[in-house]
C-alpha cells in the first residue's frame, strides 16, 4: 500500500517539478513585420551574389497562409542567387541588439521551393539558416561562421546532409555522427528520426497560383508547413528545436562567439541557378513573430511550494 502512495505521489510531483525547471521572463526584443522594421535590421550580405530581403512582405502573395505565431500574412522574405550561379548567402540581425545570459529565440518558419513538392524542381536545394552570437554585423553564410553557432536545414531535403550545425569550431558544418544531433548523429532527412515532419502539401492559394507545386513533401521536409522554431540558451548550452522536437544541442563554451545578436540567413547550396521563372517567388525563406525571451530558473523554494501542493492536491484526492 505505501508503494501505491509513493507512486501515485511522484505522478503528481513531476509534471510540477519539470514545469518549474525553467519559466520565461521578460520579452528582451520582438518583430511581428507587421509594419516595415526594415530601418531596424541589419543586412550583411558579402556581395557575392544577388539576394532579396523584404520585411513585411505579405506572403499571401505566393497563397502562404498566416503563421500560427501572429494575425497577419506579413514577414521577413529571403532569397538568394535568383541570377548570380554562385554558392552564397547572407544574414540579416536587428540593429544593435545583444542578448546574455539564459535566454528562448522563438520564430515562426516557413520554407518554400518551385514544384514538383517532394522531388523538388530547378535549384530548389537552398538552405534556411538562423542562429545566436554574432556581432549583428558580420556577413553569416554556409562555411562563415567564425563568429557564431548557426542551425538550419535545407528547403527540399534534397541534399545528404538536410538538418545542419555551423560554428568556429566546424565551418563546413558537424559531421555525421556527432553527439550534437539529437537524432544520434543523422543529418539527413530521410533519417526515422525526422519522419515527424513531412507528407506536407503547397497551400491551395498556391497551387491555384502556380499549379506546378504539386504533390507532398518527403518524410523529414521542414517545407510547407509552418514551423515553431526555439533556440534556447541555458546554462551554457544553446538547444535547436523545430515544433518541440529538440534537433541539436551545442556546448556554447566550445566555440567562439563575436557578439550577443541573433542572425536569419538564406544559402544557396549550389553554384547554379533555378531555370523556373517563379524561382525569386518560390524558392524562399519565411520567417515571422520574432521574439527573445529570458528565462528564469526559479529558487529553490519554488520547488518546496511545488510539492507542498502536490502533497495538499493529494491529500484531497485520498480523501
Amino acid at each position: 500500500m505505501k508503494k501505491q502512495l509513493v507512486k501515485s505521489a511522484v505522478r503528481l510531483l513531476t509534471p510540477l517539478l519539470v514545469f518549474s525547471a525553467t519559466a520565461l521572463g521578460q520579452t528582451l526584443y520582438q518583430d511581428n513585420f507587421d509594419t516595415d522594421t526594415s530601418a531596424s535590421w541589419t543586412v550583411n550580405d558579402p556581395g557575392e551574389t544577388d539576394i532579396t530581403v523584404v520585411f513585411s512582405y505579405d506572403y499571401s502573395a505566393i497563397g502562404v497562409p498566416a503563421a500560427p505565431g501572429g494575425s497577419g500574412t506579413t514577414g521577413l522574405k529571403m532569397t538568394a542567387n535568383n541570377t548570380g550561379g554562385v554558392f552564397s548567402g547572407f544574414s540579416v540581425s536587428p540593429t544593435g541588439e545583444s542578448f546574455s545570459g539564459n535566454y528562448r529565440v522563438s520564430f515562426d518558419l516557413w520554407q518554400n521551393y518551385v514544384g514538383p513538392v517532394g522531388p523538388g524542381g530547378s535549384g530548389t536545394t537552398q538552405f534556411s539558416m538562423f542562429g545566436i552570437g554574432t556581432s549583428g554585423t558580420t556577413p553569416i553564410k554556409i562555411g562563415n561562421t567564425t563568429e557564431s553557432l548557426g542551425f538550419g536545414a535545407t528547403l527540399d531535403g534534397g541534399s545528404s546532409v538536410d538538418y545542419r550545425v555551423y560554428s568556429s569550431l566546424f565551418l563546413t558544418g558537424y559531421a555525421e555522427g556527432d553527439p550534437v544531433f539529437q537524432s544520434g548523429g543523422g543529418r539527413n532527412g530521410s533519417d526515422p528520426y525526422y519522419a515527424v515532419f513531412g507528407g506536407e502539401s503547397a497551400p491551395v492559394d498556391q497551387v491555384s497560383l502556380f499549379p506546378g507545386q504539386t504533390g507532398v513533401t518527403d518524410a523529414g521536409e521542414l517545407a510547407f508547413a509552418w514551423r515553431s522554431v526555439t533556440i534556447e540558451v541555458l546554462d551554457g548550452s544553446a538547444t535547436w528545436s523545430v515544433d518541440g522536437t529538440p534537433i541539436a544541442v551545442v556546448d556554447v563554451s566550445t566555440v567562439n562567439l563575436g557578439g550577443g545578436n541573433i542572425f536569419f540567413g538564406h544559402d544557396d547550396t549550389n553554384a547554379g541557378v533555378s531555370t523556373d521563372p517563379n524561382k525569386e517567388l518560390l524558392n524562399v525563406t519565411l520567417i515571422d513573430n520574432v521574439k527573445v525571451e529570458a528565462l528564469a530558473i526559479p529558487e529553490p523554494g519554488t520547488y518546496a511550494l511545488g510539492i507542498i501542493g502536490a502533497l495538499l492536491l493529494f491529500g484531497r484526492r485520498r480523501k
